[in-house]
Parts: C-alpha cells; sequence; structure tokens
C-alpha cells in the first residue's frame, strides 16, 4: 500500500501538458491513398509465391529471346560427330540428340515457340470470349440463351479432338496451332465475362449511364467490361498453362512444330526411346515445360486472391 501511495503522489500536474486541438490536423489523410490497380498489385506483392512465379515467368521470356544466341551451337544444326554428348561436354551445356544437335539451343528455341503459342492463343480466348460473353451476358432474353446454348455444344466437344483433326488436314504450323486451340477455347472466359456482366449490368452507374443516353455498346465496353478486369485477368493467366501443355503434346503427337525446328513437345518424343541410356535429353525440356506451368498457375491463383476484395488484410 505504501508502494502504491508513493506513486499516486509521482503523478503531479507539472508532469502533464496540454495538446492543442488542430482541426487541420485531426482531417489530414496520414496514409498516401492507393489507386485499385496501385492496391492489387501491393496485395500481390505480399503473395510470395505468386511474385516467385513472376519473376521465373520473366526469366523464362527472357531467356528464351537471349538463349539462343548465348551458345555458339545451332538448334537446327546437324553434327553426326557429336552425338548424344552429356550435358557441359564439348562446351554444350545441356548436351546433344541424335543427330548432335545443341541441347541448350533447342530447350529456348522450344521455349519461345511455346510461350508464344501460350500468349497468342490467350490472347484469342480473350479477345473472343470477352466480346461474345459481354453481348450474351448484356442482351440476355432469347438471344443470350441462344447463345449460351451454342456454347455449350461447342464446349461439349473435346479441345484436343478438334485441334489433332484441324491440324491433320491443315498443315501443321504456328498459327494453326493457335487457331486450333482457340476454336473452343474462349468459351470459359466468354461464360465467365457473363457472369460479371449479368452482375454489373442492373448497377446505379449503369442506370445513370443509360439515363443520360448512352448506348449499349458504349455500356457494355466503357463500364461494364472494365469493371469486369479483374476474373477476365485471372482466367487470362490460368489460360496461358494450359495452351503451352496442349502444344507440347500435340507437338509430342508430331501434329506440331515440325523438325527440324525445335518444341518441348518435339524434344520429349525424340528422347523417350532413349531414356534411359541418355536420361537427360529428357530432363530438360520435362523440367521446363512443368516449371512454366507451375509458375503461371502460381501466378494465376495470387492474382485471383488479389483481385478478391475478401483477400484484404
Amino acid at each position: 500500500m505504501a508502494e502504491l501511495k508513493h506513486n499516486n503522489n509521482a503523478l503531479t500536474p507539472d508532469r502533464f501538458r496540454k495538446i492543442s486541438k488542430d482541426g487541420f490536423k485531426a482531417e489530414a489523410i496520414e496514409r498516401e491513398s492507393l489507386s485499385a490497380w496501385a492496391d492489387i498489385w501491393y496485395r500481390l506483392r505480399q503473395n510470395r509465391f505468386a511474385m516467385l512465379g513472376l519473376i521465373i515467368i520473366l526469366l523464362l521470356v527472357v531467356m528464351a529471346i537471349i538463349g539462343p544466341i548465348l551458345t555458339p551451337y545451332s538448334a537446327i544444326d546437324n553434327n553426326l560427330l557429336k552425338t548424344n554428348l552429356k550435358p557441359m561436354e564439348e562446351g554444350h551445356w545441356f548436351g546433344t540428340d541424335d543427330f548432335g544437335r545443341d541441347m541448350f539451343a533447342r530447350t529456348w528455341e522450344g521455349a519461345k515457340v511455346s510461350l508464344q503459342v501460350g500468349v497468342y492463343a490467350a490472347l484469342a480466348d480473350l479477345i473472343i470470349g470477352v466480346i461474345y460473353g459481354g453481348i450474351m451476358g448484356y442482351i440476355g432474353g432469347r438471344l443470350g440463351e441462344a447463345m449460351n446454348k451454342i456454347a455449350e455444344v461447342l464446349y461439349a466437344i473435346p479441345n484436343l479432338l478438334i485441334a489433332i483433326l484441324l491440324l491433320v488436314v491443315f498443315e501443321p504450323s504456328l498459327l494453326t496451332i493457335v487457331i486450333a486451340l482457340s476454336i473452343t477455347g474462349w468459351i470459359s472466359m466468354a461464360w465467365i465475362v457473363r457472369g460479371q456482366i449479368m452482375q454489373l449490368k442492373n448497377q446505379e452507374y449503369v442506370l445513370a449511364s443509360r439515363s443520360l443516353g448512352a448506348g449499349s455498346m458504349r455500356i457494355l465496353f466503357r463500364h461494364l467490361i472494365p469493371n469486369s478486369m479483374g476474373p477476365i485477368i485471372v482466367t487470362l493467366t490460368l489460360t496461358v498453362p494450359g495452351a503451352i501443355f496442349a502444344e507440347a503434346f500435340l507437338s509430342f503427337l508430331g501434329l506440331g512444330v515440325q523438325v527440324p525446328f525445335a518444341s518441348w513437345g518435339t524434344m520429349i518424343n525424340d528422347a523417350l526411346a532413349v531414356m534411359q541410356i541418355y536420361p537427360w535429353r529428357i530432363l530438360f525440356p520435362a523440367f521446363f515445360i512443368s516449371l512454366t506451368m507451375l509458375a503461371f498457375n502460381v501466378l494465376g491463383d495470387g492474382m485471383r486472391d488479389a483481385f478478391d476484395p475478401k483477400m484484404k488484410r
């Protein structure tokens, strides 16, 4: 009790000071305001796995551009005196194949092909899916239902079956692969856009824009689709690895990029017969296919969380 009394006596008036009330400082914003996109980028940066996936994708893109020129050897020229060399042997960092072609150069040429197919197919899905899904969701009614039924019929047809038939009929090339993958690849994007448009088209800002005389196309492309960019970007990110895997599968079957040009799928197909004797030949393309798909999927999951306001801490 004596100690408590001593502590109370220590609280003398001279130990306090009066703080003046400043109305301007009370209303001051202590934290810098962030735009919606800056807030999304901030939340994405907090996801370490998503940022790791983004870094891996950027490194793959850089190596696909400069990788083939980092080695003096060609990706398509044969050298039968240097067949099936081990990695790091005679200056071949990834070894050579049955025809003496440098595996390092071929790996990054294959990366260039796979990334181009993935990006082009995703862009085609974006353009077709956003326009089709936006019109389907905004107009609605019988026309919207008819468009939805057409999408359901196309979705019931296996995508790879259409791609194989198209590549059998036409000459296999990069453009043919992209067209084959885009015939039904846009349907998932269209349904996602349709759902978003149906949720947003009755919002107050849409009704206000319509009351001010804005047309349907202006409302759709200036208001509704920009406000649906979150799910669109996430779906676009997750579409790329599917297209890359489909291209590798078609090239593995001999329907994609034709020899002597390199693709991860053709490299795996060439190495499959001698996998037990020369395992490094299948190791590098299989590893980079898996790494690329993992990086895009991790980045897509991180972007989905970043665009979701419920994930905000």
